[in-house]
């Protein structure tokens, strides 16, 4: 495919995502929006990337919101989890011995099957008493510890959403802003797959797809009048 072909191939993607959302099909927007903006980044598009966020994020948060919606939270410990598991639209607290990997298996369930499903995954419990909330990709795991809720057996679904925005917030933080743009890219778009309901994740991506385009605008500018 040339890179022409492959650039109305990512404009066919960004405008199916855009009428799924319309739709309110968001599960087929964030399937289209993902492969748009996979298939942009592989290219070097940072306009397009910059353009398909949004309604990725839209898409990502109408989902999560479904979730959350349902308020109850239920605990995953000692049952097997697998992609090809039966899971019920809500909310999932996966804990010891269950690990990161075991909470993206069972988000990626849920996506498979379009069920809205959030997942929160901690480790064991600190001796301070901070819950370590993780989120993996494969090679790569993000971490923060969090105050427990008020009631560890029963937490509510505001701590349950802190949980997630927290982890997010942290994430963001090892982001290095001296480093060339394109790197960062690279780390939002690993986190972007690890954290996927974190709004401000989605949106420094586009910010920073916009800085760089600025960038090679300037240089392509300066190399036309030497």
């Amino acid at each position: 495919m040339t890179s022409l072909s492959k650039q109305h191939k990512i404009d066919e993607l960004m405008e199916k995502a855009s009428h799924a959302l319309a739709r309110m099909s968001y599960f087929e927007a964030e399937r289209f929006a993902v492969k748009a903006l996979n298939m942009a980044w592989q290219q070097r598009e940072y306009e397009r990337m910059a353009r398909i966020v949004l309604p990725l994020q839209e898409a990502r948060r109408q989902r999560y919101q479904q979730a959350l919606d349902i308020g109850t939270i239920r605990f995953m410990d000692d049952e097997t989890i697998s992609e090809e598991m039966q899971v019920d639209e809500g909310c999932y607290m996966v804990r010891p011995p269950k690990v990161g990997a075991d909470g993206r298996r069972l988000r990626l369930a849920g996506l498979h099957r379009e069920i809205p499903v959030a997942v929160v995954c901690h480790e064991p419990v600190t001796q301070l008493g901070l819950i370590p909330i993780v989120s993996t990709i494969p090679g790569k795991s993000y971490r923060v510890k969090v105050r427990p809720p008020a009631d560890r057996d029963n937490p509510d679904m505001a701590w349950f959403a802190s949980a997630i925005e927290e982890l997010g917030d942290a994430a963001l933080q090892i982001i290095d802003p001296a480093r060339p743009a394109e790197r960062r890219i690279e780390t939002l778009m690993e986190m972007l797959d690890a954290i996927p309901e974190h709004e401000k994740i989605h949106q420094v991506l586009a910010d920073t797809c916009r800085e760089l385009m600025h960038e090679n605008a300037e240089d392509a500018s300066s190399g036309a009048k030497v």
